[in-house]
């Protein structure tokens, strides 16, 4: 292979400030990779900690921890950053990381914007939490910004909401596009599109729905901030606008949403059960296309949000193809169970995680056929069913999943294994801690209690349950502090984890932890979605030939 310029070039001692300017001026798709990662864990903070103080405020009736009007904002900004500014690019961060590493690529197709689209992030997030510090306080009308209730909100915060969701979405639309160039165009010789890696899959599908549905989104938010600044009247219904307008343009876009932040996480589960038990991925034509159908089908869904609306004029269409997406769904968990039947299980941190994940979405996915049938829909709509079931899917399924990388995936990414004993117990609260504050929630939800609620009565009944809910709430952040606690001593220790120390199938367990900038110094033969899996099993018959010992250091 060619020498790179840092093999040739001496190379001078790099100061501190000299570090820092690197990275912030960084078009290495590695580093831009893990400070998504940061930036998403650290956005995780701030939105977790809006969690727990909802959970505080609703630990008993009638009580009064913080205003209501604090708290709908709370329930807004919780629910826009969890969604735009934590799991999307965690996901995003992982795709940068490792699909040119998987492809065999020596970086991303455009490196310059793929710094662009991350600095993006910040910028968006950061506006849409500025809300906190204007007067009038922070946007107040839920994640989904239903009008006309966001359109009358006074203050800037609204404003300052639908400003920083119009550079977000200009971050993920760049950055799709670039991993669409970046699989389809830059695969190593040998690597067809059926022998890719189903991570490379998932985010190639995803990045699919990002540019189709988040421009949707885009002009949305363009007519909303023309109505509450320059006068239009696309969404008030006082002045000849329409509500539908707003609820159409949001959920097209809005439930191509959900599985642009599920499947991700499906491509990662599909990566380390694989590897945890000894096999093969079973049925990887059979992921491949569930990937491809449940993309497709995503845009053909998004009445079903609506129903109770009476905008809907055909319940039983959206009803038939909401139901027809479980299929695909199906399948993959059909692939899944079917890789670890017969397996060698090795339960790992890693492989805990992604077990959780496959038992926590499936609850999940179970809700969301209850909530398909318009006859159900019409008696859990606007419950805490519903908050249930959006954690269900994307707390017990794509986090659960994300930590399931992030332990997977912390050596090559930093050298360093995390501590296995403090791995099991963050999953131990974690899981345990999740399950006691949203399960519950299905059985508020069937009593009636109504979500975006501050303060309820004690006659209602729903002390109880909140209380335990809350209580799993301070559980699932003790989780998350083990977790901090493991990340801060494992990086105190040296960097000595081999190339591939669980062995893995794949392209980046190929080269070294964490790799070097130029990616590979060489790749394996490329003959199968498992190269490195091959190449191990090469040199194992090698080294066990016949007068052949000591031949393969």
């Amino acid at each position: 292979m060619t020498a790179t310029r840092d093999e040739v070039l001496p190379q001078r001692p790099v100061s501190q400030r000299g570090a820092v300017l690197e990275w912030l001026t960084t078009t290495d798709h590695k580093k831009i990779g893990a400070m998504y990662l940061v930036n998403s864990f650290l956005f995780f903070v701030i939105g977790g900690g809006l969690a727990l103080t909802m959970r505080t405020q609703l630990s008993r009736p009638n009580n009064h921890v913080v205003s209501t009007d604090f708290y709908d904002q709370a329930v807004s900004i919780h629910g826009t950053l969890m969604i735009f500014l934590v799991i999307f690019p965690f996901l995003s961060g992982f795709g940068n990381y490792f699909v040119p590493l998987q492809i065999g690529a020596l970086d991303m197709a455009f490196p310059r914007i793929n710094a662009l689209s991350f600095w993006l992030l910040p910028v968006g997030g950061f506006t849409i939490a500025s809300g906190f510090f204007v007067p009038g306080g922070a946007a107040a009308a839920g994640w989904t910004g239903y009008v006309p209730l966001s359109i009358r909100q006074p203050g800037a915060g609204q404003d300052l909401w639908a400003l920083g969701l119009l550079i977000v979405g200009v971050s993920s639309i760049l950055g799709a596009i670039n991993f669409i160039v970046t699989v389809l165009r830059m695969r190593a010789p040998g690597m067809s599109m059926l022998l890719m890696p189903i991570f490379c899959w998932a985010t190639l599908a995803t990045s699919l729905l990002v540019v189709l549905a988040t421009p949707v989104l885009t002009a949305g938010l363009m007519m909303f901030l023309s109505d509450r600044n320059f006068g239009t009247t696309f969404f008030d219904p006082a002045n000849g606008g329409a509500v539908s307008y707003w609820l159409n343009t949001f959920w097209f876009f809005g439930h191509p949403e959900v599985y642009m932040l599920i499947l991700g996480a499906w491509g990662i589960v599909s990566e380390i059960i694989p590897v945890f038990c000894s096999k093969p991925l079973y049925g990887y034509k059979g992921v491949v296309v569930a990937f491809t159908m449940i993309a497709g089908l995503s845009f053909a869904v998004w009445a079903h949000h609506m129903f109770t609306t009476g905008l809907v004029p055909n319940l039983s269409f959206f009803a038939a193809t909401t139901e027809l997406i479980s299929v695909p769904t199906g399948v993959l968990f059909f692939n899944w169970l079917a890789t670890m039947w017969g397996g060698r299980i090795r339960f790992e941190p890693p492989m805990l995680f992604a077990l959780g994940f496959v038992a926590m979405f499936l609850i999940g996915g179970i809700d969301g056929v209850w909530m398909a049938q318009p006859a159900m829909d019409y008696s859990i709509h606007d419950t805490y069913w519903v908050v249930a079931h959006i954690h269900y899917v994307l707390f017990g399924g794509t986090l659960f999943g994300i930590m399931a990388g992030l332990y997977y995936w912390f050596p090559k990414i930093t050298g360093r294994r995390l501590n296995k004993t403090l791995g099991y117990w963050h999953f131990g609260f974690q899981f345990v801690g999740f399950n006691v504050t949203f399960f519950p929630m299905h059985m508020l939800g069937l009593q009636g209690m109504p979500r975006r609620i501050a303060i309820y009565p004690e006659s209602a009944g729903w002390g109880s349950l909140n209380l335990l809910a809350t209580i799993g709430s301070y559980l699932i952040g003790v989780s998350i502090m083990i977790f901090v606690l493991n990340v801060a001593v494992t990086m105190l220790s040296p960097a000595t984890e081999p190339a591939d120390p669980w062995g893995g199938n794949s392209l980046e367990w190929a080269t070294s932890s964490p790799p070097p900038p130029h990616n590979f110094d060489e790749l394996p033969p490329i003959r199968s979605s498992r190269p490195v899996y091959d190449a191990r099993k090469a040199l194992a018959k090698v080294a066990a030939a016949p007068g052949e010992t000591g031949a393969v250091s």
